[in-house]
């Protein structure tokens, strides 16, 4: 499995416009509009540095896996994305290899992209998705 690059950075945050006052008053950041995603009971913005986005994640439900992160770690990054060509064919490599995965199968991410999750305890505590190009 090759990585092409470090497609995004997961921060959790409580409230995104909230967030976006330090990113975009002090970094001068440009943020994206929040995208609803109920199916995680998330709502998601992104800005974009140096061809690398910052992907903030607010949860909407206390019972979402965001909002359990939040309350266990408090506010801060919470996976690293890196973009495979193909997320199906990593997916099977990482099972060969005795990886294990959060999800049996990839599914569609928040930009109709196909996504993966790998656990943390198989990478040395970093929750890292996998996204296809």
């Amino acid at each position: 499995m090759k990585l092409n690059k470090i497609e995004h950075i997961g921060i959790a945050v409580k409230d995104i416009k909230e967030a976006s006052r330090f990113y975009e008053d002090v970094l001068r950041c440009q943020i994206s509009e929040q995208i609803e995603v109920p199916e995680r009971k998330i709502k998601i913005a992104f800005t974009e540095i140096s061809g690398v986005k910052l992907e903030f994640l607010m949860p909407t439900d206390k019972g979402s896996v965001v909002a359990k992160f939040i309350e266990k770690r408090g506010e801060g990054i919470h996976h690293i994305c890196f973009e495979v060509d193909d997320v199906e064919k990593a997916t099977a490599e990482l099972k060969d290899m005795g990886v294990e995965l959060v999800d049996d199968s990839p599914r569609l991410g928040a930009e109709g992209k196909k996504i993966i999750f790998i656990k943390p305890k198989s990478t040395h505590g970093v929750l890292i998705e996998l996204k296809e190009r």
